[in-house]
């Protein structure tokens, strides 16, 4: 009996441990808002909900005047891999960057954030990331066409002004599962949103 008891409350613990874990698969718009406001004293490593490392070679999208977007090398210097940021699970159609439903939804929470009061006055880069199948140019192009796609969303759903948006092809760059060449691994299609005023 004692051992039935003991069981029962094991497995009753390891379920209420593992269940938020399970359940959280995005971050709520509170959940980003406090990943992304600077703190004052940000420490070794980033205050994202999955924290990853630098990267290099990045894509910038650069809206020109006739409202068509424009890939190019970046100009910018590297963001610190300290400043605050967050990772979001975006789900678009393979190859494409048509966004889903769920994509939706899960942007529905970044656009609450980015709109909030809390996170009015700073400007965010928006990488795009994909995992290794495929080429790595081809992976660079179709990541920051599905970083536009995001700052559009937010842009015409949620208002933001896209001047407080910057978007990034990162491609294979910053993997946060490493993996080898032609592995699909769901945790690198990602969207990474990091301050950069910060």
């Amino acid at each position: 009996m004692r051992l039935t008891k003991s069981i029962l409350a094991g497995v009753v613990l390891a379920w209420a441990v593992a269940t938020p874990v399970l359940a959280q698969s995005n971050p709520s718009a509170d959940d980003i808002i406090k990943s992304l406001k600077p703190t004052g004293m940000i420490g070794s490593g980033t205050r994202g909900i999955r924290p990853t490392t630098g990267a290099t070679g990045p894509v910038a999208a650069t809206p020109r005047p006739s409202g068509a977007i424009e890939h190019a090398a970046a100009a910018a210097a590297p963001v610190a891999t300290k400043a605050p940021s967050a990772n979001l699970e975006v789900k678009f159609a393979t190859n494409s960057a048509d966004l889903t439903p769920a994509a939706r939804t899960a942007l529905d929470q970044l656009g609450k954030a980015l709109s909030s009061s809390a996170l009015a006055q700073y400007h965010f880069r928006i990488e795009g990331h994909t995992d290794t199948v495929g080429s790595p140019e081809l992976n660079r192009s179709l990541s920051a066409r599905r970083a536009d796609a995001v700052v559009d969303y937010l842009v015409n759903t949620y208002h933001i002004d896209r001047s407080r948006l910057q978007a990034i092809g990162m491609g294979e760059d910053d993997l946060a599962v490493p993996t080898g060449q032609q592995v699909p691994e769901p945790r690198n299609r990602r969207v990474r949103v990091i301050n950069l005023d910060a």
